[in-house]
């Protein structure tokens, strides 16, 4: 079974299916609830998910045998450092090699813009997001931000 990453257009259809399921499990599992279609859309309004566009940014895709599986966005800080967000394996291919592929795409995208250093942050209960980090190099790190759902940051040195 093969796995591919490629940069898409992050208001394609492709990258707005795959942001509507990323924004609906972790709404989901912060509320302790399925969240509601409207819910989804407000979290999806002005998100700022067009910095994830050249010149500020990517948008990442992986396919799984030619299927939407997965996605990640890289957004510009300053020239040496970029953010990982929105990083979403669909449940469906976890633990099949796909979340890890993903992460080298967004570090290959990020050393193309010459960055150095990738951050982010996510939440205590985003478990599987923070092992799949952790296994691929990405160390804990001082808080760098105090966003609402920000409990656990991480950097990784290209």
């Amino acid at each position: 079974m093969t796995w591919t990453v490629a940069p898409e257009p992050v208001d394609g259809p492709v990258a707005a299916l795959l942001r509507r399921d990323y924004y609906d499990e972790v709404a989901s599992r912060y509320w302790g609830r399925p969240a509601t279609a409207a819910e989804i859309d407000e979290g999806l309004r002005d998100d700022g998910a067009e910095r994830l566009a050249s010149p500020t940014g990517e948008f990442l895709v992986g396919r799984y045998e030619g299927r939407p599986a997965s996605c990640a966005g890289l957004r510009l800080v300053d020239e040496a450092m970029a953010e990982l967000t929105r990083v979403y394996v669909r449940p469906a291919f976890r633990s099949s090699g796909g979340g890890g592929l993903l992460l080298a795409g967004a570090e290959n995208a990020a050393r193309a813009y010459g960055v150095r250093r990738i951050r982010l942050d996510t939440r205590a209960d985003l478990v599987e997001a923070r092992g799949l980090y952790a296994k691929h190099g990405y160390r804990e790190v001082p808080a760098f931000n105090r966003g609402p759902y920000a409990e656990h940051w991480f950097a990784k040195e290209l």
